[in-house]
């Protein structure tokens, strides 16, 4: 009784926070700022930063009232490479010069104030510096319409006409928001005529997942077939969104049979499922029924994000398990040691974890705007400030491409599968260090020998290349790695039409030394263009000779009445 109670209250604390949990943040400003009050040192430093900066500001101003042209030459602070919101000419001009120099500097001092505490945990640092830097992100002088010099210069030009067309598209984001319809202009992009409209059919349904077979393109495809395994926090298509950028269409070109699981969009039915049921319902009868149209033939398994660790959960089960499946491992920006988890390890703690739990358990599931919501905070001036100033004072629409439609076609997560994922895997680190169960059995990534390719971003916010890198250590398997330019979705969207992008390869044998990371990228060879090719040839070189296309589908009644790719469980919202 008590403890229902309580998960109640805790659901209610959860609804009314947007699910972040207010004693995480409390406890975090307590320890830093207790930690600090205690190190008359680092406030010393603080206040010696700041006389400096004041100096800075004072003659950078002197120099610019002498000769104002000179503004961009004398600045006293530059702003890093990534940060883009200061980079028009007009911020470069008095008097915006000097008022973003002095929020550079504001920001820079900020910095310093909330790291390197003595005596403040990591988590409670990283908390407060977050917390700090969403502050200055609202507070910069680029979002207001007053201090920014570019929308400025365009209410001049249009005679406010980007100021009446952003209050109307502020007002029909508002309405769809309200409404639960999806951003404005994504219907652009239709699923399985525009996206995810490669050829295929659905050989398998269950209450979690359809397989889809992609129809053969070549005479001949390698009889090894490629089992696609995606993230069940989006929508499988990810990687079949265009015809020119679609990694499947590429696999099916180069004479591979290719299915893809699209899992199911979970509601109240699904909230008991659980992490056993994703691999039992979802990746093992997948390998099932593969078996039943190519049987007596080894799967080339593939993993996107958390669908690889699911994978990487599978392959050592089924080491343990002597079942011999398996051809190889492929996995895309896939954590399986979650100690330095990136930037999301911020929404993760004992707090945290507990308010989501009650929440989910109330509601049954984890709502796709929260997750949404997490991401923008995490990237708060490339998806939501810089959106924003764009669309509500220079009344501009951004473009949009198939990944933004992709990205705003969100999916929910059950509440048992969920809480257990974050409870075991980002808490308690149990993958890495064999102590995950897989049906009350433990399970150990030092099992797996198949070669696996493992491919991490450079810009990746979600699963950081140094995290998925930790890979090396956790197996002796052979592991090609490849670290590719772009973020966690676009670097793998990565099409050999695409010229700006480039990647680093490397091969350690099975059973060789660990190399750390910073000296494997000195090591790696980096090549221009695409790593697709590279996986391409690495599967090559591990199948055999291509064969006649096997039949698509099972030949049975209930097999023929599925519909086609991409299926139906794609267009569940």
């Amino acid at each position: 009784m008590g403890s229902a109670l309580d998960s109640k209250v805790h659901a209610a604390i959860a609804r009314s926070t947007w699910a972040i949990s207010p004693t995480s943040i409390g406890l975090a400003w307590i320890d830093w700022a207790t930690q600090l009050g205690a190190s008359p040192g680092k406030r010393l430093d603080l206040v010696s930063l700041v006389s400096e900066q004041a100096l800075r500001l004072n003659c950078y101003c002197q120099s610019v009232a002498l000769n104002p042209s000179a503004s961009a030459t004398h600045e006293c602070i530059i702003p890093p490479s990534f940060d883009k919101r200061f980079n028009a000419d007009e911020w470069h001009r008095w008097p915006f010069s000097v008022l973003h120099q002095a929020f550079l500097l504001a920001d820079e001092w900020w910095h310093a104030a909330t790291t390197n505490v003595r005596g403040v945990s990591k988590h409670h640092e990283h908390i407060v510096s977050f917390i700090a830097r969403q502050w200055l992100d609202m507070l910069s002088p680029g979002n207001y319409p007053l201090t920014n010099p570019v929308v400025l210069r365009r209410t001049s030009e249009t005679w406010g006409r980007n100021l009446i067309n952003g209050g109307i598209n502020l007002l029909e984001d508002i309405e769809r928001f309200a409404t639960n319809k999806p951003p404005a202009h994504m219907n652009r992009y239709r699923v399985g005529v525009d996206v995810a409209c490669t050829p295929g059919k659905v050989v398998m349904r269950n209450r979690l997942a359809e397989l889809i077979q992609y129809t053969p393109t070549t005479d001949v495809v390698r009889p090894e077939p490629i089992l696609i395994v995606p993230a069940w926090i989006m929508k499988y298509y990810i990687l079949d969104l265009s015809p020119h950028n679609s990694l499947i269409r590429h696999l099916v070109s180069e004479g591979y049979t290719v299915f893809c699981l699209s899992w199911k969009n979970p509601g109240i039915p699904e909230r008991d499922l659980e992490l056993d049921d994703y691999l039992t319902l979802g990746l093992y009868a997948a390998v099932k029924a593969i078996h039943q149209i190519i049987p007596e033939k080894k799967i080339h398994a593939t993993g996107y994000c958390l669908g690889g660790t699911l994978l990487a959960i599978a392959a050592a089960a089924m080491a343990k398990g002597k079942d011999d499946c398996l051809q190889s491992v492929t996995l895309f920006t896939t954590q399986t040691d979650f100690r330095e988890s990136g930037e999301l390890a911020l929404f993760i703690d004992e707090n945290e974890v507990s308010l989501l739990e009650a929440q989910m358990e109330d509601a049954g599931f984890l709502s796709a705007g929260q997750m949404a919501g997490a991401f923008q905070m995490l990237r708060s001036n490339d998806l939501m400030w810089s959106r924003m100033i764009n669309e509500y004072l220079m009344g501009e629409r951004a473009p949009v491409t198939d990944l933004m439609a992709w990205n705003a076609d969100t999916t929910r997560m059950p509440a048992r599968m969920h809480g257990r994922y974050l409870r075991e895997l980002f808490l308690n680190n149990a993958l890495s260090e064999g102590r995950y169960r897989v049906h009350d059995e433990p399970v150990t990534l030092f099992n797996i020998s198949k070669p696996i390719f493992c491919v991490a971003t450079t810009a990746d916010h979600v699963a950081p290349w140094q995290s998925v890198y930790k890979l090396h250590y956790l197996t002796p398997a052979e592991i090609t790695f490849v670290l590719t330019t772009g973020g966690h979705n676009a670097g793998i969207v990565n099409s050999p039409e695409r010229t700006d992008r480039s990647y680093r390869i490397l091969k350690r044998p099975a059973g060789g030394h660990y190399l750390p990371d910073q000296r494997w990228l000195k090591e790696a060879a980096e090549f221009p263009g695409s790593w697709w090719p590279a996986w391409i040839e690495w599967l090559n070189t591990r199948s055999g000779a291509p064969t006649t296309p096997p039949a698509m589908g099972l030949p049975s009644i209930e097999s023929a009445s599925l519909p086609d790719a991409p299926g139906s469980y794609v267009f569940e919202q």
